[in-house]
């Protein structure tokens, strides 16, 4: 019989071929490389440290490793599907270059830790980037705040004309949301970087390790109390993928109303030939790729939640192979949401103007300063419910005639009630309908641009 290559003299014969392959992890989990060296040179400096193996035995795992690494930048390194994972496959090319020491790289630990701390320090690694990526996302939409302070767009409630809004003030509510994520992610990392390694199988070792030791080289927080939890834990990972869905949920709402204002019926924005694409029958056409792609890839992000959910939701502890279809789930999560995120950057950036001339016209033909109207009225002592009602009664007045409140003569306003006077004009006028909501946190030019100046310092303090 063909004697394994992998498992111990347990076993009399080799997978299946068609099993090996289910049950290889290669194919993806290469991605973990560095870190499963990383990982691997502190747990051989650990074994020093301690006196189980001599700091001789050490250093020539460490150079093996060190050697691997360049091996696989190079390209040199690139193991395939009969090596099952890439934690095999390190310790196979260890041995190949540095000898029978090579065996002893695994002493006092098993694969479950290892690859425990292998996912962590790749997520610790991303979850930073991508907080880089929310800071460059949310400087975007400052500059275009900036910009566009006295810009006016029409704010909607049920997607129907509600008030007018400073735009700047609108891009504001994102950069609000990208700092959410930002603290989010930031929460998420506090639990990720619990170190794992030493926890073993799932009872700990016999070998008189330091854990201390290792997560400290790692630049670990800390060790897991309980070695059944490090290595059966993945709520971290859960945790992510939850952050993960609310940024897109952000970049996905944005998407929306970017798609909305490009068309034809809002004509809000621009968008630009580096960022959109044709027909390949309607030569007219110009598509919001960028923002429908953004849109479409929010769902598999979800998916990838609720996937790992129910992976975790029926595992007895401790360590089962089920785990190992968590990193797939975390690696697309990772690499979507970092892509749509540099996406929108770029979008916002170079490929979209906002039509000013459009924006002020749109809220000039509407009724959306029929609240001011009211608080006018309620301003002069009139109960509020009672201009309430007045004012929808001039509204549907004026629908009935086609005009508009700015419309409506004095005379016509004072019939609705006597209070109205001359300054009715001033008061409705889009401009100052904005400018007069100045509540703190309200869109009027004076609180938006302190909102600006606070973000633009927190952003600075953040970085």
């Amino acid at each position: 019989m063909t004697k394994p290559t992998t498992w111990s003299d347990r076993f009399e014969s080799a997978l299946h071929p068609a099993i090996a392959v289910f049950n290889a992890s290669i194919g993806f989990d290469i991605q973990l490389i560095e870190y499963d060296l990383t990982g691997s040179i502190a747990h051989a400096k650990m074994l020093a440290h301690t006196g189980i193996i001599t700091n001789v035995e050490a250093q020539q795992l460490v150079a093996g490793l060190e050697q691997i690494r360049q091996e696989y930048r190079a390209g040199k390194f690139q193991p395939g599907i009969e090596q099952e994972d890439v934690h095999f496959a390190v310790e196979r090319r260890l041995t190949e270059i540095v000898g029978d020491v090579g065996k002893k790289l695994h002493t006092a630990r098993s694969r479950n830790d290892q690859v425990g701390t292998d996912i962590r320090l790749y997520l610790r690694a991303e979850i930073e980037q991508i907080r880089k990526q929310l800071q460059s996302f949310q400087s975007i939409l400052l500059q275009k705040a900036e910009h566009n302070l006295e810009t006016l767009i029409p704010g909607y409630t049920h997607l129907q004309r509600a008030q007018p809004l400073s735009l700047a003030h609108h891009l504001m509510a994102y950069v609000q949301m990208a700092q959410r994520d930002w603290e989010r992610l930031g929460d998420v990392l506090k639990r990720t970087n619990i170190s794992p390694l030493g926890c073993g199988a799932l009872a700990g070792t016999t070998f008189p390790i330091d854990r201390h030791y290792s997560a400290s080289l790692l630049n670990f927080d800390g060790v897991y109390e309980n070695s059944l939890d490090g290595v059966s834990d993945r709520d971290f990972a859960i945790e992510f993928l939850c952050a993960a869905s609310l940024i897109m949920v952000h970049l996905s709402r944005l998407s929306e109303e970017i798609i909305l204002w490009a068309s034809e019926e809002f004509g809000f924005i621009t968008l630009k030939d580096n960022c959109s694409t044709g027909s390949s029958i309607m030569p007219q056409k110009k598509n919001p790729d960028v923002p429908e792609l953004i849109r479409g890839k929010t769902g598999r992000v979800f998916g990838h939640l609720q996937g790992l959910l129910v992976i975790m939701k029926g595992l007895p502890l401790a360590y089962n192979k089920d785990l190992q279809e968590d990193k797939e789930a975390i690696f697309d999560g990772v690499t979507t949401v970092k892509a749509c995120l540099e996406a929108m950057t770029i979008l916002l950036a170079e490929g979209l103007e906002f039509r000013t001339p459009r924006l002020a016209a749109a809220v000039a033909e509407d009724f959306s300063n029929a609240t001011d109207v009211a608080d006018y009225l309620a301003a002069k002592g009139v109960p509020f419910r009672e201009a309430y009602n007045l004012v929808g009664k001039a509204v549907k007045t004026s629908l009935a005639v086609g005009k508009l409140l700015k419309d409506l003569t004095l005379a016509e306003w004072q019939q609705l009630h006597p209070a109205f006077e001359a300054d009715i004009y001033d008061a409705i006028a889009p401009k100052q309908v904005v400018a007069a909501r100045n509540s703190y946190g309200g869109t009027g030019f004076q609180q938006v641009s302190q909102a600006i100046v606070t973000a633009k310092s927190r952003l600075q303090n953040n970085s």
